[in-house]
């Protein structure tokens, strides 16, 4: 396994702004996904499981606040996600942000929510189905959606470079990619970091 380097690593966490921000879920994870069939649900939620014990964290049947905490929704046109019932009272400013999506014809968008201490208390994933991502593997999409909410990463963390690869055809994570999640959840490094210097603790732990 290739262990990324210290300053490969600062990368993925250093949003557009040059802040250094890591963060991890404080709390068990329970997804629930919209606009699926059950056959592709499966795979999603089989996607999820596989990233969390892959990081050494937890799933849960049920949220004590939320319910569920990670939700996934899938759908053609934006205009379906502000037709959601009272989706915009948890994620915030959503009719704008669907406006500034819809004139980037983006297909995909996060959103989190964070518990006091600053690690993760939910996730909230769109995906629009459009050309580019209709035709992809159930697998392939739902792994990588699953590697991007497992941590927060920069908002240009994988802007260059996916984090996918592929093994005998197989959709798999990246193995620094991989690495990172693991070491990202040693119970010995906090939840929430805001100094470039976690990026070293992270290296030590990587590979």
């Amino acid at each position: 396994m290739t262990t990324p380097d210290p300053a490969a690593i600062e990368a993925l966490f250093t949003r557009s702004d040059g802040s250094y921000l890591f963060a991890r879920w404080g709390r068990p994870i329970v997804p629930v996904v919209f606009g699926v069939d059950d056959a592709t649900l499966s795979v999603i939620k089989g996607a999820v499981e596989a990233v969390v014990v892959l990081a050494g964290h937890r799933m849960a049947e049920t949220d004590p606040e939320m319910g569920a905490n990670l939700m996934l929704f899938f759908f053609r046109d934006w205009d379906e996600v502000l037709a959601v019932p009272d989706l915009d009272k948890l994620v915030e400013g959503l009719a704008a942000q669907v406006t500034v999506l819809k004139a980037k014809d983006a297909n995909q968008y996060r959103s989190f929510r964070f518990d006091p201490d600053g690690s993760i208390r939910a996730a909230f994933v769109f995906v629009r189905l459009d050309d580019a991502l209709v035709d992809m593997p159930a697998a392939d999409l739902a792994l990588f959606q699953a590697a991007q909410v497992i941590l927060l990463w920069s908002d240009r963390a994988f802007a260059a470079q996916s984090p996918l690869a592929r093994a005998d055809g197989v959709a798999v994570l990246r193995p620094d990619v991989a690495g990172v999640i693991r070491a990202g959840y040693d119970p010995v490094l906090p939840a929430v970091a805001r100094d470039a210097s976690h990026a070293l603790r992270l290296a030590a732990r990587a590979g």
